[in-house]
């Protein structure tokens, strides 16, 4: 029945420190958290930086972009991005190919504008 007072008090104690503080307070408190970040921030962070979980790749339209990297650390089978996303039909051929689609085939679907 006050739900929006509430808020409103709730809302208005929150805003009267900033998040850094209340991460250490809540954290202090021992209740695990941790801030809600945008992507440019999670970016920036040292340990996502440290960690290379974020990758810089070359894009034939775009230019280098940045992607997520691998989340996941393995000292015997590391593991890396070392390709950008496709383009749209990039692969085609090389998909209907491995479903076992000769070049022949490839070529008549293409020129019935199928694929």
């Amino acid at each position: 029945a006050h739900r929006d007072e509430l808020t409103a008090e709730i809302e208005a104690a929150l805003r009267a420190r900033d998040v850094a503080d209340w991460v250490e307070r809540i954290n202090a408190a021992g209740v695990p958290c941790g801030p809600v970040l945008d992507i440019a921030q999670v970016f920036a962070d040292p340990q996502v930086r440290a960690r290379a979980m974020y990758v810089a790749l070359p894009h034939p339209e775009v230019g280098t972009f940045q992607t997520t990297g691998l989340p996941v650390k393995l000292s015997r089978t590391p593991g890396a991005i070392e390709r950008r996303p496709p383009l749209f039909g990039e692969h085609t051929d090389e998909v209907l190919r491995e479903c076992g689609i000769d070049g022949a085939e490839i070529a008549a679907l293409r020129a019935a504008r199928a694929v």
